[in-house]
């Protein structure tokens, strides 16, 4: 990675051996707090898992889970749009993520596509150059969102069921180990008051996150807990996968059908 030795944790930040969201407004919108932690404890536990060897951090933005990889993989590659509004600092490759991207087929044992998805216009495209530049064995480990706000507007296209992701791993063969929603009805709900609290004046930022604290209190016991899995099903905040290159498709290039 470009400039590794300057980085700084940015989005997500490690608290007690537990990954969870910045609290720095600059890095985190007060309204995204719960749910920003909520991607960052499932990704905590997924890069713990599921990463090593070569890594591709594509769409990398800030590089915000560096911290959380870089002690399971051996090499770091960021790859990111030259026009991108998080800058360039750490990217190794600028490329269009739209066009068949600048690396050997098979040269990755990890490919990290974080809240990248929604914003590609041909989604089954870049689905087959992850094929390609996996490594036979080798894992896609992605988050998108569900149930979320526009952002990063005019380059949000898209919001995917489970069934739509299974569909593009299908067609790229590359198997599904993980696939859960995260999220559920409780933070959606808190998710949106949290965003809509902000934009009053003066006191918003305030309410926003006193809502968001006591979000958490209530929804981390196992209550709360059981109320965002039974929700999550038909109201997911978002969704994470996991997909792994079989060793049986290792011949196969998808940019060259």
């Amino acid at each position: 990675m470009r400039r590794a030795s300057v980085w700084r944790p940015s989005k997500f930040v490690s608290s007690r051996g537990t990954l969870r969201g910045s609290r720095d407004p600059q890095a985190v919108g007060v309204g995204s707090r719960l749910t920003t932690d909520v991607i960052a404890g499932n990704y905590g536990i997924l890069i713990a898992a599921h990463c090593r060897g070569r890594l591709l951090d594509l769409g990398c933005g800030e590089v915000p889970l560096f911290g959380a990889y870089r002690p399971f993989v051996t090499d770091v590659v960021c790859a990111d749009w030259p026009a991108s509004i998080h800058g360039n600092r750490h990217v190794d490759v600028l490329c269009d993520l739209t066009s068949r991207l600048p690396f050997a087929t098979g040269s990755f044992d990890t490919i990290l596509l974080s809240d990248v998805l929604e914003h590609i216009a041909e989604p089954l495209e870049l689905c087959r150059e992850i094929a390609r530049l996996l490594a036979p064995g080798g894992n896609l480990i992605m988050n998108v969102p569900f149930f979320y706000w526009l952002h990063e507007q005019p380059y949000d296209y898209y919001r995917y069921t489970e069934f739509a992701l299974r569909r593009f791993m299908a067609q790229t063969q590359l198997s599904v180990t993980t696939l859960v929603p995260v999220g559920g009805a409780p933070e959606i709900i808190v998710d949106i008051l949290a965003k809509e609290l902000v934009r009053i004046p003066k006191i918003g930022w305030r309410l926003s996150a006193a809502l968001q604290v006591l979000a958490g209190w209530i929804l981390r016991p196992p209550p709360g807990r059981l109320w965002t899995r039974r929700s999550a099903a038909l109201f997911p905040l978002g969704y994470f996968l996991v997909a792994e290159k079989l060793l049986r498709n290792a011949a196969y290039s998808p940019t060259a059908e």
